[in-house]
């Protein structure tokens, strides 16, 4: 599989908020996804990710579960997770599929 954003993203779908059982993906919580190269047939993976508010308790557990899931893509050497708050989470950036997981119409 080449890496590219979409592979990046599709593996952060991996990545489920224990409180409301929706991949981070579909939450609308990974803002950005960047893939430099490191060396050759290497690459960085960074991404900028949010969390549903400032105060969520599982923020610590999604970073490192995302650090997690990106360093075993293949050619990944190094991975950085960004917590931005800005712009802030809404409802409206969820997939229809999260909506409908999660009863919202």
């Amino acid at each position: 599989m080449s890496l590219n954003e979409d592979s990046v993203r599709e593996a952060l779908k991996q990545v489920v908020d224990p409180e409301l059982f929706v991949n981070i993906v579909d939450l609308g919580l990974v803002y950005l996804v960047t893939i430099a190269d490191a060396e050759e047939g290497k690459s960085k993976v960074s991404i900028e990710m949010t969390m549903t508010s400032p105060a969520c308790p599982a923020g610590p557990q999604l970073i490192q579960q995302s650090k997690d899931v990106l360093g075993r893509l293949e050619g990944v050497t190094d991975v950085e997770v960004k917590l931005v708050m800005v712009p802030p989470w809404t409802p409206d950036r969820m997939t229809e599929e999260a909506r409908d997981q999660l009863g919202i119409f």
